[in-house]
């Protein structure tokens, strides 16, 4: 089954699944776009790197089939119940957002990430010379962490 087309003339963000069993919109610009690094992002989704948009959860909305979740810690992961494909993440840490992997995006090519993140667990083949600003670790401040600490945090060179 392929996606279900979606009019985008709204001007809103939309997504969904491969199978078009879940889909979703946001109805808000994002406020994050970023690559990670990440042990726990690669296994999740099997890629050597991720990519993510973040928005705000309070103007997501989700169509179609409810996607399942599972739970690590502080990291709630939503996928397809039905293709299995990943769709997105919530970190109850910093809450009040949603991280949703690049590729279920509509129109992926219209979130070009601004950084990369976890690059001290990047795998060692890997090489994006992109420019963007490298940190060793989360690019998100968490719970007491103020805006300052998480902007200082050690920046690396790829």
């Amino acid at each position: 089954m392929s996606p279900t087309p979606v009019d985008q003339s709204d001007n809103r963000h939309h997504g969904g699944c491969r199978c078009g069993a879940v889909r979703f919109s946001i109805d808000d610009d994002p406020e994050h776009v970023s690559y990670c690094h990440c042990a726990d992002c690669r296994r999740a989704t099997g890629a050597p790197v991720t990519a993510f948009v973040g928005f705000a959860t309070e103007r997501v909305s989700f169509t179609g089939e409810r996607p399942a979740t599972w739970v690590s810690g502080p990291v709630t992961r939503s996928f397809c119940v039905v293709c299995g494909s990943p769709i997105a993440y919530f970190d109850r840490r910093i809450g009040g957002r949603v991280y949703f992997l690049l590729g279920a995006m509509d129109a992926p090519q219209n979130y070009r990430p601004t950084l990369h993140a976890h690059v001290a667990e990047k795998l060692p083949f890997l090489h994006m010379p992109d420019g963007l600003p490298r940190f060793d670790g989360t690019s998100v401040a968490r719970p007491r962490e103020t805006t300052e600490t998480a902007e200082s945090r050690t920046r690396s060179a790829d």
